[in-house]
């Protein structure tokens, strides 16, 4: 029903530290917009969402030969903060053993 291209939790320092707020990181494709990656969540975690915050992570730069040219490329992905309501939480890791 709802397709996301592909979805990664981010494990950093700063969204470890969100969790406490019971937000989440994650990152999704470009082309995905804020309601269809709530949808998704909700109907694939089971959980209520609150809100979501989205942005792009800022351009890298790359410097090839020895003249110094700096190339710039865009990121293909977009950066999702994920606010759930209070009791609700997504799994970290999975919790059966897989043999």
């Amino acid at each position: 029903m709802y397709e996301v291209q592909y979805l990664d939790l981010v494990l950093t320092e700063k969204s470890v530290s969100l969790f406490e707020k019971n937000q989440y990181i994650l990152n999704v494709d470009s082309g995905s917009n804020k309601t269809k990656i709530k949808n998704w969540i909700e109907l694939f975690f089971n959980v209520k969402v609150i809100g979501v915050n989205s942005y792009r992570p800022p351009q890298k730069k790359e410097k090839r030969g020895n003249i110094k040219q700096i190339m710039k490329h865009r990121m293909h992905y977009k950066r999702m903060i994920i606010t759930l309501k209070p009791g609700y939480s997504i799994p970290l890791f999975p919790s059966k053993k897989f043999i």
